[in-house]
């Protein structure tokens, strides 16, 4: 379920070297930099992890991840850090846009399946909406691909699931939508699995890793680059250039923009806010 959103302490935090070697570690391993008011973060994230493994420290747990010899204990270090702030239909209007576009797009190719990356995908709230908004224009998995990725191998096996909490259900999901896609009860809500096999959820690291093979018609990126720092920004806003058709649509978040970061996309003159591949990127 999603991790309730801690609150930020009014006193700076003192920022000590387990602190500093477990940002370090973190961005190592996602490309997020763990800026120094964000630092706060890793006590209150890691304090359930140092319970479950007999720690009493973030000294202890420091030193354990410094070693490299416990992949499994990093990875889940990683995923408490993450921010995965996600829920149905959020941005509605963004997400209304999108599927109006991929509408545009099966016109002009009816008989091409189309493409779409959902990167940065959580526990698959966002994919699964763009999977119910389509249906209801018409367009379902016979006509349409959607790939969803996350660095978060808990979050991704999570998605596969289809489950959901009462809580995570009923933010941002219409109670038509609910009861026509979901069954459940009011501990747990379950997507069909008709829906939830539209999608293939897999694993993906957006820094480190090529994109999934294969060009896309439509990518979204919404939220994921905020905490890059600039030169990896750019790095991987080339990697969805490169992975991107020469007239797809790269969709960020509300506070994200490609302009100033590169030149590898250029704003959408058909969709406000989106961004296609540049012809420096052919």
């Amino acid at each position: 379920m999603i991790r309730p959103q801690a609150v930020e302490p009014s006193e700076p935090i003192k920022v000590t070297r387990a602190v500093s070697a477990i940002a370090a570690e973190f961005e190592r391993q996602t490309g997020q930099v763990l800026a120094t008011q964000r630092l706060w973060r890793v006590d209150s994230a890691l304090t359930p992890l140092l319970r479950d493994h007999g720690l009493k420290t973030l000294d202890q747990l420091a030193l354990r991840v410094s070693t490299g010899v416990e992949p499994a204990l990093t990875q889940k270090v990683v995923d408490a850090l993450l921010n995965q702030e996600t829920s149905f239909f959020r941005d509605r209007a963004t997400l209304d846009m999108v599927a109006d576009a991929v509408v545009e797009m099966r016109s002009a190719a009816p008989t091409r399946r189309l493409r779409i990356w959902s990167a940065g995908c959580a526990s698959g709230q966002e994919p699964l909406s763009l999977a119910i908004l389509l249906d209801e224009r018409g367009i379902g998995d016979t006509a349409c691909d959607i790939v969803a990725t996350d660095v978060s191998a808990d979050s991704i096996a999570r998605a596969k699931t289809g489950e959901y909490s009462q809580f995570e259900i009923q933010r941002g999901m219409p109670m038509g939508r609910m009861i026509t896609w979901f069954a459940g009860d009011d501990a747990t809500w379950s997507a069909r699995r008709d829906l939830v096999m539209r999608i293939q959820y897999r694993t993906h690291n957006l820094v480190f890793e090529s994109p999934p093979p294969g060009k896309f018609d439509l990518i979204l990126c919404r939220n994921v680059m905020l905490y890059f720092a600039p030169d990896v920004r750019r790095r991987v806003l080339g990697t969805l250039a490169d992975a991107l058709r020469p007239y797809g649509l790269l969709v960020m978040g509300a506070g994200e923009t490609t302009i100033g970061q590169t030149d590898r996309f250029e704003p959408s003159d058909r969709w406000r806010g989106t961004y296609t591949p540049s012809d420096r990127s052919h």
